[in-house]
C-alpha cells in the first residue's frame, strides 16, 4: 500500500507542477506580440498539457482511487478532498479550452486574468494538504 501511496503523491506533484506552470505560460502568451513566440508558446503549451498535465491528473486519480479502495474511508475530509479533486478537473479543463483558444488565434484574456487564473491551483492545494495532514472531522 505505501508504494501507491508513494506513486499517487508523485503524479499529484507531476499534475500541480502542470497545474503552475501551464497558466504561467498562458501570462506570456497572453503578452507576447510576435509570431515567433506564439508558435512557441503553442508547442510548449500543448507539450505540457498532453505530456506531462493530463497524464498526471490520470495516474494520479487513478493512485488516489485504488487507495481509496484499499482503505474504505468514508470520513468527511476524503469527500471534501475528492469534491476539491473534481474542482481540479474542471480547471484542467479550462487549461484545455485556453490552450485550443490560443492555438485558434481566440484568446479573450488578458495576461492579467491569467495571473488571477494561476493562483487557483495554490489554494486547492493547500486545502487538499490541509485535509490530509488533519483529517478534520
Amino acid at each position: 500500500m505505501l508504494w501507491i501511496k508513494t506513486l499517487h503523491i508523485v503524479f499529484m506533484v507531476t499534475w500541480f507542477a502542470g497545474l503552475f506552470y501551464l497558466p504561467r505560460l498562458f501570462v506570456y502568451h497572453a503578452m507576447s506580440k510576435d509570431k515567433i513566440s506564439h508558435e512557441r508558446f503553442i508547442i510548449m503549451e500543448r507539450k505540457l498539457f498532453f505530456g506531462i498535465m493530463t497524464p498526471g491528473a490520470f495516474l494520479t486519480i487513478f493512485f488516489g482511487g485504488w487507495l481509496w479502495k484499499l482503505d474504505g474511508i468514508t470520513e468527511q475530509w476524503l469527500k471534501i478532498k475528492v469534491s476539491l479533486v473534481m474542482l481540479l478537473l474542471i480547471y484542467h479543463y479550462l487549461c484545455f479550452k485556453y490552450l485550443i483558444d490560443f492555438k485558434n488565434n481566440k484568446n479573450k484574456h488578458t495576461h492579467i486574468y491569467f495571473r488571477w487564473f494561476n493562483e487557483v491551483p495554490v489554494l486547492a492545494l493547500i486545502a487538499i494538504i490541509y485535509l490530509v495532514e488533519f483529517k478534520p472531522t
